[in-house]
């Protein structure tokens, strides 16, 4: 399911995965729905999304999710962005 991480990425991934669910949850999407919209397995969401913990995965799910959330992939990397891409999105 998910991909062994080499310790130099390890925080990379654990914190893609928190941006990835603090995202999910701002936008009032359970796990199911996201994986629902991207078009894989809830129990792989919640790998990803799993606090504390490096699971990799490929480019292609992160587009997929980029896709099912709304948003630019560089946008998940670069978490920050999150409150006022919303706060106009809802507009």
């Amino acid at each position: 399911m998910s991909k062994e991480v080499s310790f130099k990425n390890r925080d990379r991934f654990i914190q893609l995965g928190i941006s990835i669910a603090a995202l999910r949850k701002l936008l009032g999407m359970s796990q199911e729905k996201l994986a629902e919209k991207a078009g894989i397995s809830r129990s792989l969401v919640s790998s990803i999304e799993a606090p504390g913990l490096a699971n990799g995965f490929s480019l292609e799910v992160f587009f997929d999710i980029a896709d099912a959330l709304n948003v630019d992939p560089a946008d998940l990397i670069n978490a920050s962005i999150f409150p006022d891409q919303l706060i106009s999105r809802k507009k």
